[in-house]
């Protein structure tokens, strides 16, 4: 009898062997163009098409350098990840240990910068090139857990052979990303790695659960530093006149005076002191406060002419959008959720309502809940160039999305059904 994806999924909690060797001639048939007996999964199978068109070799083991030790530690110097090691200990390597596995947390970029966990277990890692400062970019390594969700955005499960590179086959490792609640910016993975053999049905689940913990634990840190920023900020704004706002390095808002709260103001990536336009109160005097910034309306009127936005997703995790027009030029990094609904309003220029985009994103026209808490969001750093019901750019605007060159690469992370089938070589843009 045929067995399914279910089938092998069940297989794997309660026969891991047997569960390798299916995924094994899954593996082999599809890389070799034959009939497999069983379908990867999708996750799988759309990586491993990633794999195959950038021309990574199933059958070498490639590794690039190791990062230095005073590297490595410049980098845990300055992650946000450093941040939530205790609740990643805390959640993890107790079990991970008794399971003979390892915890391995890596930065937005792949690489390896804390490795714990069973000493047996990191023996073996160091035979697989599975050490501190190695990368395990998707692109270099092949499907792995740790580069395949900094590709995806999700948390995933790679069984055995379903690691594209064969001297992985034997491993079994399940990662999830962790994200900074701040901005929504891919910060790093955390990664429980060990023998097939050990492999558990739950362990995604549990690894998941821990990151969020983690982005938790992040959420609180900032709502902290607000604090502290709003003790600054109070006698600063008492003796000011007019609207101002005094907000974090990120844009969130401390405290106000002269305007209606908002929880964030659009800020370009690289802000500095002087006059300025920013979406939200348009022209502006910018100083510095210890830990933010303090911003005042100039008050003067803003230039008009022609606005052109330009959608960039282009680059494999950077997504920008740019604005420009009579009142200068800004940039704004796009969190994977907002790139493909501004993809979404961009490719339909009459507009969609918010139960079209809840299809289009969802295949579920209900989830409309969700799609306005976004658009809200996104409207805070594009304000009026967005009109709604329907959504849509202003008609002033002029729209560009630049696409990247192969359209199986636009927006990875996403399974937005409006999106996969752009997705498809040759299809008309």
């Amino acid at each position: 009898m045929a067995l399914s994806q279910t089938d092998v999924t069940r297989l794997a909690g309660v026969d891991a062997a047997r569960a390798a060797r299916v995924l094994s001639d899954v593996r082999s048939a599809t890389l070799s163009g034959q009939r497999a007996p069983v379908a990867p999964r999708p996750v799988i199978e759309r990586s491993w098409d990633r794999m195959l068109r950038s021309g990574v070799d199933p059958d070498h083991d490639f590794r690039t350098g190791l990062l230095s030790r005073e590297e490595v530690r410049r980098r845990r110097d300055t992650s946000e990840l450093r941040h939530v090691l205790p609740v990643l200990r805390e959640g993890l390597l107790a079990v991970a240990d008794v399971a003979q596995h390892i915890m391995v947390v890596a930065d937005e970029d792949g690489r390896v910068l804390w490795r714990e966990g069973s000493s047996a277990v990191l023996r073996k890692a160091d035979g697989t090139g599975f050490e501190l400062g190695a990368d395990w970019r998707e692109s270099v390594i092949g499907t792995n857990g740790i580069g395949t969700p900094v590709v995806t955005r999700r948390p995933v499960q790679v069984f055995a052979a379903e690691h594209f590179v064969r001297s992985q086959t034997s491993w079994t490792c399940a990662g999830a990303p962790i994200t900074d609640p701040r901005d929504g910016r891919l910060i790093g993975v955390v990664d429980v790695s060990g023998p097939l053999e050990t492999m558990h049905p739950a362990t995604l689940a549990w690894v998941e659960s821990v990151a969020r913990l983690a982005e938790s634990r992040l959420r609180e840190r900032h709502q902290a530093s607000l604090e502290q920023l709003r003790a600054v900020a109070a006698p600063v704004l008492a003796r000011l006149g007019g609207r101002a706002a005094v907000v974090d390095r990120d844009g969130w808002t401390a405290a106000v005076t002269g305007m209606p709260y908002q929880n964030r103001m659009g800020l370009p990536k690289a802000l500095s002191p002087g006059r300025r336009w920013l979406p939200t109160l348009g022209r502006c005097v910018v100083e510095p406060l210890a830990g933010g910034w303090l911003v005042r309306a100039a008050d003067e009127p803003v230039p008009r002419g022609a606005t052109r936005i330009v959608l960039d997703l282009t680059q494999p995790r950077r997504w920008s959008l740019t604005v420009s027009g009579g009142a200068g030029t800004w940039s704004h990094e796009l969190s994977p959720r907002h790139a493909e609904l501004l993809c979404l309003l961009g490719l339909e220029r009459d507009g969609r309502s918010a139960a079209e985009l809840a299809e289009g994103l969802f295949g579920d026209p209900a989830r409309t809940v969700t799609v306005r808490a976004e658009m809200s969001r996104i409207r805070r750093y594009l304000g009026g160039l967005l009109d709604h019901r329907p959504y849509r750019f202003c008609e002033d605007a002029e729209v560009e999305i630049l696409f990247p060159d192969d359209p199986r690469d636009l927006l990875p992370h996403s399974t937005a059904p409006a999106l996969a089938g752009r997705r498809t070589p040759g299809r008309e843009r």
